[in-house]
């Protein structure tokens, strides 16, 4: 994977809120239901990647954020923007919106409305309550925002063995995939089923949940096509081995790996994001056919 160098950034796409002070409490909560009343001991978040849930109090805080670290970081007068982690995750997430800006009215006569990646540390307000970093990145339908910890990297890294620098804008292309299916309506429906047949609540967030890693999939096909606000490549390569790296990032995180890792038995009656294979079926299906209507888990 490589970046271009002279791609500008478009800080405006992210609230960084790391070292804001208060944190708030209240439990989380997903699309109005909280989240601890549902079926399952993993986090039942839309967009929480892995499903870890140590929800709880301490620092962090959601302020109106404060981007003037990043603007000096990523400036176009910084030529070593590109080598900076705050820089390079805003340019995938600069890259993943400028995708669905195109696709989703293309593909789905549907507007595209871009939101802000939230960056914070230890703990966070948001639209469905508090949560902190332990919950791993995720979307919150009820303000539309993406939010990520960017220490999660290091945990991905360490504890599931996703070493791989793809694996970033796989993490984040999989919770804007949840802004794709806020946009079109699919999260509302799955949120109305579950709350009708909580039985099949679990079943259903693993459809949801592969869908989005499809689409993440889809966005990672089209990727070197993506483009700044200037008309600027964002990316000049995407390999085999960066494909590679979110296949392997997404296998890590499967259900039965969390569950065997966490020195359990294999329950399926508890799963909530799919299991390593499908994660990693999913995934290579949104980027083999680049198109988002092959992502239909539902069916």
């Amino acid at each position: 994977m490589s970046l271009n160098e002279n791609a500008d950034v478009d800080t405006s796409q992210v609230t960084d809120v790391r070292g804001s002070g208060g944190g708030g409490g209240g439990g989380f909560r997903m699309g109005g239901g909280l989240i601890g009343t549902l079926v399952t001991l993993a986090l039942l978040v839309i967009g929480g990647i892995t499903g870890v849930n140590v929800l709880g109090g301490g620092g962090g805080g959601d302020g109106s954020g404060d981007n003037s670290t990043v603007q000096q970081e990523c400036a176009t007068t910084n030529p070593d923007r590109t080598k900076n982690e705050d820089c390079r995750n805003i340019l995938y997430i600069n890259s993943i919106q400028a995708f669905w800006q195109t696709e989703l009215p293309d593909v789905y006569s549907q507007p595209y409305q871009k939101v802000n990646t939230v960056f914070f540390s230890q703990a966070v307000n948001t639209g469905c309550g508090q949560a902190d970093s332990g919950v791993g990145p995720f979307y919150c339908p009820e303000d539309k925002r993406v939010y990520i910890d960017l220490t999660f990297y290091d945990e991905l890294a360490s504890r599931f063995g996703a070493k791989g620098q793809f694996a970033q804008p796989y993490v984040l292309a999989h919770e804007y995939g949840h802004h794709v299916q806020d946009l079109l309506g699919t999260e509302a429906d799955v949120n109305k089923q579950q709350q009708s047949d909580p039985g099949a609540a679990n079943q259903l967030s693993v459809k949801l949940e592969l869908q989005a890693d499809c689409y993440a999939g889809v966005w990672a096909k089209h990727a070197t096509e993506t483009k700044t606000a200037s008309g600027k490549p964002i990316f000049t390569s995407v390999t085999q081995q960066d494909l590679d790296q979110a296949l392997q990032a997404a296998a890590s995180i499967g259900d039965d790996k969390i569950q065997q890792q966490s020195g359990g038995r294999i329950d399926e009656s508890k799963f909530t994001h799919g299991t390593a294979q499908q994660r990693h079926d999913w995934l290579l299906k949104g980027y083999t056919t680049g198109d988002p209507k092959a992502c239909d888990t539902f069916s």
